[in-house]
């Protein structure tokens, strides 16, 4: 699924304050590179700050990862309690090309299949197959609309109000409403807060789209290998006012010459850490103008297949972004009867506070309009929550309204060439992306080996 096919540019602890310098040197070896006498605290074990961790590691600086979940990764997150890798988050390689992650999953052995986007079939909401002409159709109309929209758009102008404005026509016809949730808003955000000028902004790497079949959490586990990593440490507090920067977690402090903040926007939005001195206005105003999308998976088992052989399943229901593209993963894993599908933006929100019976209830009403009220009840259901998680508040950065790409620059400032920031919401072409954030860890790194 090329997550940007469509839209590419023409893409807590007790209050006790104790001082722990010995967590520095706990997990160096004798074969580690020679020590440069400087030291890194990186806030965030996902994979940019883990990717900055392995770089400055390897030259020579002294590395400590405070992580407040119990494991790495991040939102590269894999579920195993079926007996077979779920990935929670970032799930495909977006462009094979000139990608780091290709690279990554060699190197870490994470095995990968091409996905083919033009394996797809299609019904309306009362299981009419829609033919392959009338969605080729409807398909070509949005990409010229994409092409345009902007031409029309302001800074404080939804993409959503300028299309019904324009478009009213189509607002409520439902093959439209499917292209506008799967291939956009799966894509940005909320069409109701999405940029009218900046909806296409990102860059896209050429490639085939390749979806992992054995956990995308190879990569993080790989990098995290030999790194200081310490888990379920909530970081509250960087303080940057003397040399040595003060790193407040669980209650106690570590010291270091530079410290990378790598946290989701979600939790930036949050103010779940402290900084003193206070975040300059640049870097506020960036943290609230770029948007957090929130993108739900649900994956569903079966004792058998009823479906059709083909990769993609898409389905028009009148409600939008509501469990309309089902992915066939027996496709992916022969050995596998199961169903992938999504709910994003407010829908997928609204999803956390269901129970897992009603969510299975909606996802068979859909199939069962398509393929008859004799197919069999799922054996499983795995779904993730990843606006209600406290790591995370959210899926991945998109450009609201009011958003400029000098946001995403400005999240990734440093402040005094003290405290940095990576992730994927500080890269400005590659934000949302994994291998965006990755980059983004690569580039504090390089930017402190470049102060020495």
């Amino acid at each position: 699924m090329n997550r940007r096919k469509f839209i590419q540019k023409s893409l807590f602890g007790l209050p006790i304050v104790l001082t722990v310098p010995s967590l520095f040197t706990q997990c160096r070896k004798e074969n580690s590179p020679k020590l440069n006498g400087k030291s890194v605290i990186i806030v965030g074990a996902g994979i940019s700050g883990l990717a900055a961790a392995k770089k400055l590691y390897e030259n020579g600086f002294e590395v400590m990862v405070l992580e407040a979940q119990d494991k790495v990764g991040g939102r590269l997150r894999t579920n195993r309690s079926l007996g077979f890798a779920f990935d929670e988050g970032a799930s495909w390689i977006h462009g094979v090309n000139g990608n780091p992650i290709t690279t990554l999953a060699q190197q870490a052995g994470m095995t990968s299949i091409k996905t083919d986007d033009d394996s797809l079939i299609a019904y309306d909401f009362d299981g009419t197959e829609i033919t392959e002409q009338r969605f080729n159709q409807i398909e070509t109309e949005y990409n010229n609309v994409i092409k345009t929209l902007k031409n029309s758009g302001s800074l404080n102008l939804s993409f959503e109000e300028l299309f019904s404005n324009l478009h009213n026509d189509k607002v409520s016809n439902r093959l439209w409403k499917f292209f506008l949730s799967t291939y956009l808003t799966f894509d940005t955000g909320d069409l109701n807060l999405l940029s009218s000028i900046n909806y296409d902004e990102g860059e896209n790497l050429g490639g085939d789209e390749h979806i992992a079949t054995n956990g995308y959490d190879t990569i993080p586990n790989y990098l995290a290998k030999g790194i200081n990593i310490k888990l379920n440490q909530r970081v509250t507090q960087v303080n940057y006012l003397s040399d040595k920067v003060i790193v407040t977690h669980n209650g106690s402090e570590s010291k270091a010459d530079y410290v990378i903040v790598t946290v989701p926007l979600g939790v930036l939005k949050k103010n779940l850490i402290e900084f003193s001195p206070e975040l300059p206005p640049f870097k506020k105003e960036a943290i609230q103008k770029v948007g957090i999308n929130c993108v739900n998976k649900f994956l569903v088992t079966f004792d058998r297949i009823f479906w059709d052989d083909e990769q993609y399943i898409a389905y028009t229901p009148e409600i939008r972004d509501k469990f309309n593209y089902f992915v066939n993963l027996n496709k992916i894993n022969p050995n596998l009867k199961a169903l992938m599908t999504f709910a994003y933006a407010d829908y997928a929100r609204l999803t956390e506070s269901k129970s897992d019976a009603e969510i299975i209830s909606e996802i068979m009403t859909h199939l069962k309009a398509i393929y008859g009220n004799s197919i069999p009840n799922p054996t499983n259901l795995l779904r993730t929550k990843w606006n209600s998680n406290e790591f995370s508040y959210g899926s991945y950065s998109f450009t609201a309204k009011e958003t400029e790409i000098k946001h995403f620059q400005n999240l990734g400032q440093h402040l005094l060439k003290k405290v940095f920031f990576a992730g994927e919401h500080t890269h400005e072409k590659y934000f949302s992306n994994a291998h965006g954030a990755y980059l983004s860890g690569i580039r504090e790194a390089d930017t402190i080996i470049e102060l020495q």
